[in-house]
């Protein structure tokens, strides 16, 4: 019984230790910038030793990451494959409504410090140890594929990183803004605009389809009709000839 108070007890203190870390490294970013974000500068602003950092944390990086990749996210197990495309379009685009509440959650002073190129947690690449929005959805949309409701025209990993920049596009529009941006209504339009784009061009590709599988039948059936059915085809033939006719004189 002790054992198990005493485990709890450290959870905890490791808990509150991490906590203590992040929020250093997030007053750091917020008035200093990502430039200043260094070990040394979180452990002197946390109050802990270099060594209890290295204990959590590998990198820096790897301290934004975390607490980015640890949002409140959609477990894709959990999110179930709807009727229909327009319900996965859905899905997607909730993930990433639970985002933008995430990256309002941290601030953006914080998420302006963090969204800095030579941050690599932003490298998606490199980004395996733990779930993310877009392992949530590359997931999602893969188990659509499987069960016959979407057909995506790209690869799983174009369609991946498209929308990973769209993302990335409207947290930047919102930091550069200061925050004075319509983050939600932003990133449901150009997810929906984009997810919309993609269902039209596959419908567009699949009536192209359908029409030249049509002449191909159309010339398929114009070669063998008089073989087979030489009487029908002589009236067919006939008739198409008299149609021209009369189109011409008229």
């Amino acid at each position: 019984m002790s054992e198990k108070v005493e485990l709890s007890r450290q959870q905890r203190k490791s808990q509150e230790t991490r906590e203590k870390i992040f929020q250093a490294a997030k007053k750091i970013l917020q008035k200093k910038g990502y430039e200043e974000l260094s070990i040394k500068n979180i452990c002197e602003e946390a109050g802990v030793s270099n060594g209890s950092f290295y204990h959590h944390f590998k990198t820096k990086d790897d301290l934004l990451s975390y607490y980015i990749e640890e949002q409140p996210t959609i477990n894709p197990d959990l999110l179930e494959i709807p009727e229909n495309a327009g319900g996965v379009e859905q899905g997607i685009i909730q993930v990433y409504m639970n985002y933008v509440k995430y990256c309002r959650e941290l601030g953006v002073e914080f998420m302006s410090g963090y969204y800095d190129t030579k941050n690599q947690a932003l490298n998606a690449a490199i980004r395996t140890e733990r779930p993310y929005p877009i392992v949530t959805v590359q997931t999602y949309v893969e188990k659509a594929i499987e069960a016959g409701m979407v057909k995506l025209n790209v690869s799983i990993e174009e369609f991946t990183t498209d929308i990973r920049m769209i993302v990335i596009g409207n947290v930047f529009e919102w930091c550069l803004k200061s925050g004075d941006a319509d983050f939600e209504g932003n990133m449901r339009r150009s997810l929906t605009t984009y997810l919309n784009g993609l269902s039209n061009r596959s419908l567009h590709i699949d009536i192209l389809s359908n029409f030249k599988n049509l002449q191909r039948m159309n010339a398929v059936c114009t070669h063998l009709l008089p073989i087979l059915m030489p009487d029908l085809a002589e009236g067919f033939f006939s008739g198409n000839r008299l149609r021209r006719s009369y189109r011409k004189r008229n």
